[in-house]
Parts: structure tokens; sequence; C-alpha cells
């Protein structure tokens, strides 16, 4: 009766223990083609139709225990058997080797992490003081102002060839370092025979001289720098006083000028006072004197820049231009050098014309001044301007005062720098 328990079991898909019954081999034909039963979990074989092997598929299986001492007994079905757990070996650790100087990298990183972390800590707080102290100020208008605007001058000129941008800042640089180098010192006292008067009279007849010629601009300023480093270390006549200013504009024509005048020119302009040969043998001793340095930074050159600098509308340059005439006409300026002279020149005129600010960031990068430095030569300048109308040496003024200058020189000179000129006096 067990066996035949067991066989009706087995014919209905159920899976018999091992060890209590044994399958008769006998019982299904080698030849016969047989299913793989679809509830039995572990891998069978058998034969396809053809005699093929079919595939090996995994299947779950409900097994029922049998009893051996007790018979045929059913196996409690939906028990697993259990499962060994799988031992997982440790992966032996990686060993990282630091060297010194890895870690002496990795403290500083350490370190200056702190650091920013300290520092941001101290910036978020505000302190008692700081607020106070913020607070004052704010009450006084002493607070922090917006910064001024730069203005970039050279952006129009940016096509410009000629304007050469990419070497004017350079220039400028070295304009700079050079004006010292062929700054005129005072040298009036070491003239016996030469005064202050009677220079102002020869530069103001030289000013007509290249008004007539209609000589460019850098010819007038090159001139009277050759005239000056000439008497600083030459002692000169009174009679050769004009000789010396003839002579000085012949050889800074030849220096600025495409067409120079001729040497016959000069004879002619100073009415045959002196020969030809006159005129060249001081053209000659000048230059021997100055050793042939002609190349030399004057005012001009500093007016073009700064003058750029300050936006100006053609009012303002040929203000800038008339106060700085005037003050290379006059002996007192001479103690400033070119530079500081172009830069008081052009905050007289903004003053003069009432521009406000008088001075700004702009100027001051450009022309390297500030307006406490710039403002005592401005103030000498316009009390030439303020001179002018009564004055006997007329030639600057009736320059200055055609309309083709915008007749600057009728315009009343800046009232506030005149007031605090009288005051410090």
């Amino acid at each position: 009766m067990a066996s035949r328990n067991v066989l009706q079991h087995q014919n209905k898909g159920e899976v018999v223990v091992p060890g209590v019954v044994k399958q008769k081999k006998n019982m299904v034909a080698e030849g016969r083609n047989r299913k793989a039963l679809g509830d039995i979990g572990n891998l069978a074989t058998g034969r396809g139709v053809e005699g093929k092997p079919l595939p090996q598929k995994s299947v779950a299986v409900n097994v029922k225990v049998a009893n051996v001492a007790n018979g045929a007994q059913k196996v409690p079905v939906g028990r697993k058997p259990a499962q060994k757990k799988p031992t997982v070996k440790p992966k032996p650790e990686e060993i990282i080797e630091i060297s010194p100087d890895t870690r002496e990298k990795l403290m500083e990183k350490k370190m200056l992490r702190k650091k920013q972390a300290a520092e941001d800590i101290t910036k978020k707080k505000s302190t008692l003081t700081s607020t106070l102290t913020a607070r004052s100020k704010a009450a006084c208008g002493l607070s922090k102002k917006p910064k001024e605007q730069i203005v970039d001058i050279d952006a129009a000129d940016v096509n410009n060839e000629l304007a050469v941008l990419e070497y004017v800042e350079d220039i400028y640089n070295f304009y700079k370092l050079a004006e010292s180098e062929t700054r005129v010192h005072d040298y009036i006292d070491s003239q016996p025979e030469i005064s202050e008067k009677m220079r102002a009279i020869l530069i103001d007849w030289l000013i007509e001289v290249h008004h007539k010629f209609e000589l460019n601009p850098e010819t007038l300023y090159l001139t009277i720098n050759i005239v000056d480093r000439y008497l600083a270390v030459e002692t000169s006549s009174r009679r050769e006083l004009q000789l010396v200013g003839i002579s000085a504009m012949l050889i800074a024509s030849k220096y600025e000028e495409i067409w120079a005048p001729e040497v016959n020119d000069f004879v002619c302009i100073a009415d045959k006072t002196y020969s030809h040969e006159q005129v060249l043998s001081m053209e000659k001793q000048i230059l021997g004197k100055l050793e042939w340095y002609l190349t030399v930074p004057t005012p001009y050159v500093f007016l073009v820049r700064f003058i750029k600098a300050s936006l100006p509308d053609s009012d303002m340059e040929n203000m800038a231009y008339f106060l700085a005439e005037l003050g290379l006409m006059n002996y007192a300026t001479v103690i400033y050098c070119p530079s500081m002279i172009a830069a008081s020149a052009v905050y007289a005129a903004r003053n003069t014309l009432n521009q406000t600010p008088f001075w700004n960031g702009t100027l001051k990068l450009h022309t390297g001044f500030s307006e406490s430095q710039v403002i005592e030569c401005a103030r000498q300048l316009v009390s030439y301007h303020s001179e002018a109308t009564n004055h006997k040496l007329k030639v600057i003024y009736k320059k200055y005062s055609n309309s083709e200058r915008g007749a600057v020189a009728l315009l009343p000179p800046a009232k506030s720098l005149l007031a605090a000129s009288s005051s410090s006096c």
C-alpha cells in the first residue's frame, strides 16, 4: 500500500524523498518522450520530440516529506528547506601611504579653510563701535561717496592709427620723467643785462612773429624752451637778446615745420638789425650750448593730452591755450615744470568758464596732479588774465580776442581763484 501511494503521488507531480522508496527503472521506456514537470524545483534534462535534449529549467517545487517510521505520511506543504548563507570574505583594506610633503599640503589647506571661515564670521559680525562710527559719519555727511567714473578719453580714436593708442600712455610717462631733466632753473639773476621785463618783451614779440608766419603751436613752445635753456647756461647782452630769439625760432621751425621760414625771412622781420651770417652764427652757438638736444617735452605736449582729458568744447580749449601763453610770457612761471603749467591752465580755464566739477578723477589720472597741487599755479595764470586788459604787452590778448579763437580773452577771469589769491596775499 505504501508503494502504491507513492506511485500515485508521483503521477500527480510530486517528488518522493530519496532513501524512502526506490524508483523503478523499467517504469518508463527509454525511447518514450516525456515532458518535464512544471513544478519540479531541481534541474531536469529530458529528450525532446526528435531526440534532442530539452533546455534546463529551474522550477519551483512543493515538497512533501514522508516519515519512514510512521509509514507513508504526507509531507507538510509550504516549508522550504533551509539554505546556507554564503560566507563573504572581507576585502583587504587598502593602505595609502602619505608622504610628508602631502601631509604639509593637507595641513596648509585645512588651516587656510579655518582662516577663511574665521574671516567670514568676523566680517558678518558688526561691532558696536563700527555701527556707531558709521552712524556718526552719516550724520556728519562723511559717508562714503560713490566712486567717480574714469572716462576713456581715447575711445573715439580706436580706429585712428595716428593716435598710437598702444603707446600713448607710455609716451606721456616718458615725458613726465624727461621734463625734469630739461627743466629750466631760475637764471635771471645770472644775466647782468637782462631783466624779467626784457624777457617778457622778447616773448611777446616772438608770439607775434609766430602768428605772422602762421607756424604750428609746437614751434612757439619749443622756441621759448630753447631761449630759456640757452640763457640759463650762457650770458647774453641786451643787444643780442633779439638775435637769440630769432635764431631759436629758426631752429624750432626746422625741427617742427614742414616748410620752415628761411634765414632772410627772419632778417627782414627783425628789420635787418642782424645780418644773415649773424643769425647762422648764433644758431650754431645755441645748438652747441644745448648739445643739439631738442627733443624735449614742452607745455604744449601736455596741454594736448590734458585738454583731451577735460572733454572740452572750443571755448575751453582756447581758454586753456590763452592762459598757458600768458604763463609763458611771464618769467615767474619758470619755476613750474611744463606739465604743471599745462594742468594749471586747464584747471583755471574750467574755473573761468564755470565748468563743474573743476577737477575730476579723469583729470587727476591723466595729469598726475590733485586739485590742491595745481591751484597755486592756476591762481597766477588767472591773475595774468585779470591784468591782460591794461597790460602794455597786448599781443596775446589781441590774439585771443579774435572771434576765430572764441574771443575768450574778453571773458571775465575766474572770480573764485582771484578772491582766494587776494585773501592769501
